[in-house]
């Protein structure tokens, strides 16, 4: 797999993406294991206890200073390099959905009735093997937040970190997320400007009105 690159792109920067391809290729395979893994084992929002212990163990033993309970089951991984003041967070979702998997897979779900449906198997995975690079091969100073949100399909995770003083106590000059969508291909990244997808919400539509006969519906307000 590699990074789509622009035309204008110059040596350096083909270089510094080939750097990162060769960084990454030598333990894919363990991060292969880690999402299958992962998906194996789906946790609702706010019940990714078996997952965030897996996440804390892997920052950990990188070198990231780990701090849990952060709404409950979400997490922050500190690194910090060099001399720079500059603070930079890059955030990753947890939690699965309340779907029974029925794909087939060698790997899927053996929770019963939850599966990871929307790809946060997929986003843990990739900061985790973002962070073992950056770890260990990354070149920047400064301080690196890695965000792991519980709770981000329906359970507001997001607002309950920030609640919980997340940016006081881990400020960030800028925060980067991602999310996998099928119809990129691998190696690709898509931005746009905006709101990028829908989202689910719900709404109460109350009519006040007044009866009527059902032979003249047009008298009625209903």
């Amino acid at each position: 797999m590699g990074a789509a690159l622009p035309a204008a792109a110059s040596a350096h920067d083909v270089q510094r993406v080939k750097s990162v391809e060769e960084g990454i290729a030598a333990f894919i395979h363990e991060f292969q294991a880690l999402r299958r893994d992962l998906h194996q084992h789906p946790e609702l929002s706010f019940q990714e206890h078996r997952t965030s212990a897996i996440v804390a163990e892997r920052l950990a033993s990188w070198g990231y200073e780990v701090t849990t309970g952060i709404a409950g089951t979400g997490l922050v991984g500190t690194l910090r390099k060099g001399q720079g003041t500059k603070t930079l967070g890059i955030r990753a979702d947890m939690d699965a959905l309340p779907i029974t998997e029925a794909t087939g897979l060698p790997y899927a779900s053996q929770n019963a009735g939850v599966m990871h449906a929307c790809g946060h198997d997929g986003h843990t995975t990739v900061l985790l093997a973002a962070a073992r690079f950056l770890a260990e091969s990354g070149r920047f100073d400064g301080t690196l937040n890695l965000i792991f949100q519980p709770a981000e399909e329906n359970g507001g995770g997001a607002q309950h970190m920030i609640g919980e003083g997340l940016f006081e106590r881990f400020p960030c000059d800028a925060v980067f997320g991602l999310h996998n969508w099928p119809c990129v291909g691998a190696g690709h990244f898509g931005c746009v400007t905006g709101p990028a997808m829908a989202s689910v919400d719900q709404i109460t539509i109350t009519v006040r009105g007044k009866g009527g006969h059902g032979a003249a519906p047009h008298e009625t307000v209903d």
